[in-house]
């Protein structure tokens, strides 16, 4: 491996975390893995895997739970309809599929709820592989880039309102992120809506994460939340019930996303030939045809439902 290589990923890791898109800090460092051996490098993994659980951790202040009595109503119950039917269908699904129980739980768990985060938070809680967990983290940032270029022209073409289209994107569309970003080029009001009702989304990672991690601590680890589990609950408690200062929450956002960025390159300089031949016919069949199924019920909803 050449000497500079490393000096190179130092370099890049403090320019993406700058830039602060973790979709592109995982496609660069799979760039640089599947053109170098930088997927053989010793640290890549542990500083990947601290970082990712310290981002989560502090993730956890951002999400408060008194938020999501903000939302209206009206669409609450969208919001929890539309997790448990997809996490209903994708539980299903993976198994009809025979795929593994990690791939199908994670794509589920990122269609459904919030995408990368979803997929990277509850990654370790499950013991899924790097391979795993890399080929499906692939697949999703692919779909949301492929949300963020069609969405806007197919609310236009079908004449959504901002309402509408906000609605829908918050649904449809896997990362938080991509849900803003998208809903931002339709218009102010749809962001403003995507964005809340995409909390809604977030917030059902908590549940998710206490629940897999005692259904899987029940397969003979002894007894226990994981650290970094407990630690991210505990900072959603602090974070409902203090009221912290602006800039505490806004630097802790900062790192948290600085380190989810960090560990989403390390992920992706892990990623190798192997990862994309691990991304088999049956996997790609299942996220795809998921997200294809409940994209479009969740517009007919919508346009059925919201003025």
């Amino acid at each position: 491996m050449p000497v500079a290589l490393p000096v190179v990923i130092v370099g890049l890791a403090a320019i993406l975390i700058w830039f602060g898109n973790p979709a592109i800090a995982f496609l660069i460092g799979a760039m640089i893995a599947s053109v170098s051996k930088a997927n053989s490098l010793a640290y890549t993994s542990p500083i990947g895997r601290y970082s990712l659980q310290a981002g989560i951790v502090l993730l956890g202040l951002g999400i408060q739970a008194d938020q999501l009595l903000r939302i209206s109503s009206d669409y609450t119950w969208v919001v929890a309809g539309y997790v448990l039917c997809v996490a209903a269908v994708g539980l299903l699904g993976y198994r009809l599929l025979k795929l593994p129980p990690s791939q199908g739980l994670l794509v589920t768990a990122g269609s459904a709820i919030c995408g990368g985060t979803a997929v990277v938070t509850l990654s370790p809680i499950i013991n899924a592989k790097p391979l795993e967990t890399g080929a499906v983290l692939g697949l999703i940032f692919t779909m949301n880039a492929i949300a963020l270029l069609t969405f806007p022209t197919i609310g236009q073409t079908l004449d959504l309102s901002q309402a509408q289209f906000g609605i829908w994107s918050a649904l449809a569309i896997h990362d938080t992120a991509s849900v803003v970003a998208t809903a931002q080029i339709y218009g102010d009001e749809a962001a403003q809506i995507a964005t809340t009702l995409k909390l809604g989304r977030t917030l059902w990672l908590i549940p998710t994460a206490l629940l897999l991690s005692l259904v899987y601590r029940s397969k003979g680890k002894g007894i226990g939340l994981p650290p970094f589990v407990v630690l991210f609950v505990g900072a959603s408690i602090i974070g409902s019930t203090l009221s912290l200062p602006a800039a505490v929450l806004t630097g802790a956002a900062w790192l948290s996303k600085a380190l989810l960025v960090l560990a989403l390159f390390m992920i992706g300089l892990e990623i190798s030939v192997a990862t994309l031949r691990s991304i088999r016919p049956k996997l790609f069949l299942f996220a795809t045809g998921l997200w294809c199924l409940v994209a479009p019920c969740a517009l007919i909803l919508v346009t059925a439902l919201v003025p």
